[in-house]
């Protein structure tokens, strides 16, 4: 089975990112044919400072391998190091009509949140489908607000192989449910773009003091606490065992903490769970021609997938 994932290189990686991707990453290429990538391109969509791109491009990757993505088992490569996903991006903006882009929520919510109107954001889900297409992804682990894209993406196979024949694979989505919204620090989906996120890599003193602005209700110390939509608490969930939780769930109840030992907690249980990953990025940091290299062979890799498969598709429509 091959499942695709990605990540945009927009800035620092957040716990959101690594429960609602990385994570399941891991877990996937233990499992399945892993392919990763970095959609570089995707991230012009957003606001991301041109002049930091190529930086957090690297960083990202560094990241990726810190938290335990493996070249060994997955093919790892940056998205634009494989021209062939413009070129399948264009001719499926064929095939996808406009009425479906002006349906997308995620579009009509960026813009909504004050994120600038543009082709590229609003052409997302056309690329998003070049990316899955290109390489006959049969599974996309995705979160909530990505499920109507994919949905897209199918939408514009079908009517592809209905001109054409059975030439792409229609995927599936993975959602992950007890994971599909991680919350940030205002309530809302951690996003880069919401400003809401808790890094993965801060340093100690500034994780506790972004944990203490994690929006909580007046409650005073010494009186029960209601977990059910705490946002401090359905972040612990994420770092506990299902026994942890339910201890966790005694103490809300009981008063004995308020809540800003359950932020103390949270901090201390973050700053364990990455303890190896930082040492590892601390490695990569000091190695980046060898997370380089690592990029150029999955690359070369993911460039004869996608040469063999444009072939197909060029000879289909008539481009010679």
């Amino acid at each position: 089975m091959r499942v695709l994932s990605g990540i945009q290189p927009s800035g620092k990686l957040h716990i959101g990112n690594y429960f609602g991707a990385i994570a399941q990453m891991v877990k996937q290429q233990e499992e399945h044919d892993l392919f990763a990538f970095i959609p570089n391109y995707h991230a012009l969509s957003g606001s991301v400072k041109l002049d930091d791109l190529e930086k957090n491009t690297i960083e990202a990757a560094i990241d990726f391998l810190s938290l335990g993505v493996d070249p060994n088992k997955t093919l790892f490569w940056v998205q634009s190091h494989v021209k062939e996903v413009l070129e399948l991006y264009w001719i499926l903006s064929r095939y996808t009509p406009v009425g479906l882009l002006e349906r997308a929520h995620s579009y009509k919510d960026k813009v909504a949140k004050g994120i600038a109107s543009s082709h590229a954001l609003f052409s997302y889900p056309v690329l998003m489908a070049a990316d899955i297409l290109l390489y006959d992804a049969q599974i996309v682990p995705v979160g909530k607000d990505q499920i109507q894209h994919l949905e897209m993406t199918r939408d514009t196979a079908i009517k592809f192989n209905n001109e054409h024949g059975d030439i792409f694979t229609l995927p599936d989505a993975l959602v992950v449910k007890e994971l599909a919204t991680v919350p940030g620090i205002d309530g809302a989906k951690m996003s880069k773009s919401y400003g809401n996120t808790i890094e993965i890599f801060m340093d100690e003193k500034p994780l506790q003091k972004r944990c203490n602005k994690i929006v909580t209700d007046s409650t005073p110390l010494g009186e029960p606490i209601e977990y059910e939509g705490n946002n401090v608490y359905a972040l612990l969930c994420l770092f506990s065992t299902p026994t942890e939780i339910e201890e966790l769930k005694v103490i809300y109840k009981s008063g004995e903490l308020g809540h800003g030992h359950f932020k103390k907690i949270l901090k201390d249980k973050i700053w364990e769970h990455f303890g190896e990953a930082r040492e590892k990025r601390a490695y990569y940091l000091e190695h980046t021609d060898e997370v380089k290299e690592i990029l150029n062979e999955g690359a070369k890799k993911a460039s004869a997938i996608a040469s063999k498969k444009m072939e197909i598709i060029r000879e289909k429509i008539g481009i010679v």
